[in-house]
């Protein structure tokens, strides 16, 4: 008979490290099947993708403690209404232009990337296109030629010309659009939109 107790013999451990390591797994895919639901279009934090043809604002809520999102009314991209599948076609399309042309690899887009150039999360409501009417066409012209629409605002770092197609651009602002009506627990912080009154 063994002096050894049960807590300190190989074999409990062994047992343990199993048992652990299958509850671990079991929980991560628990989790991931959660994490994919709340962070798929069309949950309360991640909106459908037609959001695109709503007016999206980005206001600091004090009972919270952070900025949220707030759909409005109609707010028309390119004088368009598109329809559910419509606006997913469109924004996937600005989502892998984005991608294809390695934005994230001088931006932040939901906290990934670089910190280069100006972080694009909120990018559809920044201060920078002046105004709602212009916009649209400002962002359409700057994408497809960066050197000779670009305000560096004295930073002196001005987009390359990724060679984008109007369709792309457009794709882009879709994405950029529906993004900004993303609930991002409040980042960037301290974001001041568009629509912001001083």
């Amino acid at each position: 008979m063994s002096d050894t107790p049960l807590w300190a013999s190989e074999a409990f451990w062994k047992k343990t490290a199993i048992w652990v390591t299958a509850g671990a797994f079991i929980l991560l895919v628990v989790l991931t099947f959660d994490s994919l639901k709340q962070t798929s279009p069309g949950h309360s934090r991640v909106p459908a993708f037609a959001v695109i043809n709503q007016a999206i604002d980005y206001q600091y809520k004090p009972e919270l403690h952070k900025s949220v999102p707030v759909i409005g009314g109609t707010e028309l991209l390119f004088n368009t209404t598109y329809s559910e599948e419509e606006a997913k076609a469109l924004v996937d399309l600005g989502k892998k232009t984005v991608q294809a042309k390695n934005c994230m690899n001088c931006h932040t887009l939901l906290g990934n990337g670089a910190y280069y150039a100006p972080d694009l999360t909120k990018a559809w409501l920044d201060q920078g296109w002046l105004n709602t009417e212009q916009r649209e066409q400002q962002m359409l012209a700057f994408l497809q030629n960066p050197e000779k629409n670009a305000r560096t605002f004295g930073s002196n770092r001005k987009m390359p010309n990724l060679k984008i197609t109007e369709d792309e651009a457009k794709g882009i602002i879709a994405f950029l659009k529906w993004m900004s009506g993303i609930d991002t627990n409040g980042f960037p912080y301290n974001f001041k939109t568009l629509y912001a009154q001083e």
